[in-house]
């Protein structure tokens, strides 16, 4: 039987195993899909368990989706791009780094039925997704992306990819018609330390967080009279991407997918 995981740390919150496992079973597959905490120095012996073909695949997210890299043998073009992969496919020994984030991302919003076409969007966090979450965003014509992050220098550092973006002070809220919060703040309903009072209403506040499925994020945004979407239907579409490549079907995607979830 085929082993899968997905790898990070923190790792007990992640629902992939929960959505894998019922697309395996549903495509009479065999394979089981696990999940994993890893610290950074034992990257290099799950990716070793890989190429053993002890492990079929894997999912990575925070934060190992840059510091997986340089155990990969060969990126895809958007993994090249961003630089930044969540999910490892072997072919023909090689290990071959994707990323299907973006594609999540985009699917996600042309299902919210919310066009992104010359709209301002303010990104809080600059790791992990984030790279993706910019392609995405370019993909879709935005007019103007600002980044922020709590280290400022982190933020600098996606210009080099991004000549576009504006960097801001952790703090400064430019005019914006969507904010997303792509950093961990919320996982453990954390709040995040910023004045959004005055941003006015009918904004989409969006969290790449899916559990839990409303953070204290998403809940400011709805009190002050804004949209609130949290981060379940691009984790679903980045798994659809990942499970696709894999295992070569593409899994349907119904209202019984998304109630599994229970979010």
């Amino acid at each position: 039987m085929k082993k899968y995981f997905v790898i990070g740390n923190p790792i007990s919150h992640s629902l992939s195993p929960k959505l894998h496992n019922y697309w395996i079973k549903k495509n009479n597959i065999k394979a089981e899909y696990l999940k994993k905490e890893l610290t950074l120095i034992e990257l290099g012996e799950f990716v070793n368990e890989i190429k053993q073909k002890k492990i079929a695949g894997a999912n990575i997210t925070v934060p190992f989706k840059k510091s997986i890299i340089p155990y990969l043998d060969k990126l895809s073009p958007d993994a090249e791009k961003t630089q930044s992969v969540n999910t490892i496919t072997v072919e023909k020994n090689n290990l071959i780094g994707h990323n299907t984030d973006i594609f999540g991302f985009e699917q996600a919003f042309k299902k919210f039925n919310f066009s992104i076409e010359k709209k301002r969007v303010f990104i809080l966090g600059a790791g992990g997704v984030v790279p993706s979450i910019i392609l995405a965003l370019n993909n879709m014509n935005t007019s103007k992306i600002s980044v922020s992050n709590r280290t400022k220098e982190k933020a600098l550092s996606l210009k080099d990819r991004f000549e576009k973006i504006s960097v801001l002070n952790w703090g400064e809220i430019p005019e914006f018609d969507i904010i997303i919060n792509a950093t961990s703040l919320g996982l453990k309903n954390e709040i995040i330390n910023l004045d959004l009072k005055n941003v006015g209403q009918n904004k989409i506040f969006y969290d790449v967080i899916y559990n839990p499925s409303e953070t204290n994020f998403l809940n400011t945004g709805k009190k002050l009279g804004n949209l609130s979407e949290n981060g379940k239907l691009m984790f679903i579409y980045q798994a659809l991407a990942s499970f696709e490549l894999w295992h070569g079907i593409k899994p349907y995607i119904d209202e019984q997918t998304i109630e599994l979830l229970n979010l």
